[in-house]
């Protein structure tokens, strides 16, 4: 599209624009364009951040990059970390590991834009830089999305020319400060907590292991020590009471104060100050205009979902964009981004939370207590099997809005479905089955709905019924699954169907005699 300074320009050709170029936005603008839809991504930095700022990978995440087509890429650029250790004045507490398949990758959040970046040109697309959002011109932001028909939004570009730019939607990805946000008006309710941390990404002389992240744990604060690409560690702690300058001499003073014996600091390469805030922005969708990322939420470096978090934002909302701007489905299936994402960010935040405060004991009583169940934790092996999962992803599941989402009746797949790690609408159906079935990965249809369907005894009849009602919707395909496939996952094995969306998640679960109710959830999602 041509720019036409200081005129209305129509941007319907561009379906929706992002503003931000982080990990979030750049995901968002990924997932429009490999659907088909065209954006524009814009920018105020005038080059890409250097800074390493997040790191952690969850594999849900990583699913995402799988889909999106950079997953090889970000393995080859990433470390794994396959365990957790705790010490409580340097003593050994315990040390949690993780499977295979829950382990996180460290990458700095630079090389994650960039092999975004790269991916979004592949795509056809480009960041704007120097690019700041001035504004929303005539923009009803308290009506439905059908009440009018796009937002005009007021670019300002580095030469200072002004640009307003008219598109179906628009995008906040654009971080804490978010000018999106500010211009909509709504509010970024929570807290911030009461000590500053101080960070340092260096290299070192002496042992540490590359593959865990160790957190030394003393009244005095908390230091976390996380293995980089390229032999670089960060050292991660509370800032010394009393308010003594930041950096190197400061944090070799916290590690031989109560980290590693041994290790020195050599060669720092990036190191800054902050303060950790919990907050959620009180929208995340205003009419047409939505906020993804830090504009929509922030909270504790804590178990390092962050950016994990941004990254779900942007495929949750990725493909219910392009399905309503291609024609798939009716206006109403945005409605579900805001309750879906911030019910998911109200969790993080709890657990982050807790998390942070465990760094904050420093009364004796406490710390017996605090390090009394973490060696309680260790020998039961309970956060190895119920909450590595939860911070892998694995356990991400949002709540279903309609009746049709479930089965008739009382059913014991429901029951399963409410226990850790059952198979439940609003989880994502299994990865391992739905890479086997070619629904999911980068070769997969990414605009398609799969009904897939588990056929009991003698249920050819019962395949013929589906295969028939899922002819009059064609942007979903049946597929057959065995009925042993879900059963490790918490499935549910009698003769029925998972309806899953176009980013994994299950919309609809039922059994042969809920044809109806499909019917019904097609209908409410998808334009025939």
């Amino acid at each position: 599209m041509t720019a036409v300074r200081g005129g209305a320009v129509d941007g319907r050709d561009t379906g929706v624009l992002v503003v931000g170029a982080g990990p979030t936005g750049l995901l968002t603008a990924c997932e429009l364009l490999r659907r088909g839809v065209g954006v524009r991504i814009v920018d105020r930095a005038p080059e890409p951040t250097r800074a390493p700022r997040a790191l952690s990978l969850w594999p849900r995440a990583l699913d995402i990059l799988q889909d999106v087509g950079v997953l090889d890429a970000v393995r080859e650029a990433s470390l794994r970390i396959d365990a957790f250790s705790y010490f409580s004045e340097r003593r050994p507490v315990a040390t949690f590991g993780f499977a295979e398949d829950l382990a996180s990758r460290t990458l700095p959040q630079a090389e994650t834009e960039r092999l975004l970046t790269e991916r979004l040109h592949a795509l056809g697309g480009k960041v704007e830089r120097g690019v700041r959002l001035l504004g929303f011109d005539d923009t009803d932001f308290g009506g439905p999305v059908g009440a009018t028909d796009a937002v005009t939004s007021v670019l300002e570009h580095a030469d200072g020319g002004i640009e307003r730019v008219r598109t179906p939607f628009v995008v906040g990805a654009d971080g804490a400060r978010s000018a999106v946000r500010g211009h909509l008006g709504t509010g970024f309710e929570g807290s911030t907590y009461e000590m500053a941390f101080a960070l340092i990404d260096t290299r070192i002389a002496g042992a540490l292991p590359s593959d865990e992240i160790r957190y030394y744990q003393s009244p005095l604060g908390t230091l976390v020590i996380v293995p980089m690409p390229g032999g670089v560690f960060r050292f991660l702690a509370v800032m010394p009471p009393g308010g003594a300058e930041h950096g190197v001499a400061m944090m070799q003073g916290v590690v031989d104060e109560r980290g590693p014996l041994g290790v020195r600091i050599t060669e720092p390469v990036w190191q800054t100050v902050f303060r950790v805030h919990a907050r959620r922005a009180a929208e995340f969708q205003r009419g047409r205009v939505f906020l993804a990322g830090d504009a929509a939420h922030v909270h504790s470096p804590a178990g390092g979902q962050g950016m994990n978090n941004g990254l779900q934002d942007a495929h949750n909302l990725g493909w219910k964009l392009a399905a309503v701007l291609r024609g798939h489905s009716p206006a109403s299936l945005l409605l579900g981004y805001g309750p879906e994402r911030t019910e998911t960010t109200r969790r993080i935040v709890r657990d982050t939370d807790l998390q942070t405060r465990a760094w904050m004991v420093r009364h004796p009583a406490q710390v017996r207590v605090r390090d009394g169940a973490f060696r309680m934790l260790e020998r039961s092996g309970a956060v190895s099997r119920f909450y590595a999962p939860v911070m892998a992803g694995r356990r991400l599941a949002y709540t279903p809005q309609r009746e049709t989402q479930g089965p008739s009746g009382r059913a014991a797949c429901q029951v399963r479905g409410r226990l850790p790690g059952g198979l439940r609408v609003g989880a994502v159906f299994p990865r391992p089955v739905a890479l086997a079935l070619g629904t999911a990965g980068p070769g997969a249809d990414p605009s398609r709905w799969t009904l897939a369907v588990v056929a009991g005894r003698g249920g050819s009849g019962w395949r013929a019924e589906t295969d028939r009602l899922v002819a009059r919707w064609p942007r979903v395909a049946a597929v057959p699954v065995g009925r042993g496939a879900l059963a490790p996952y918490g499935g549910c094995e009698r003769s029925g169907y998972y309806l899953v969306r176009p980013d994994g998640h299950i919309a609809a679960h039922g059994h042969e005699r809920d044809l109806r109710r499909l019917e019904a959830e097609l209908g409410t999602v998808l334009l025939r």
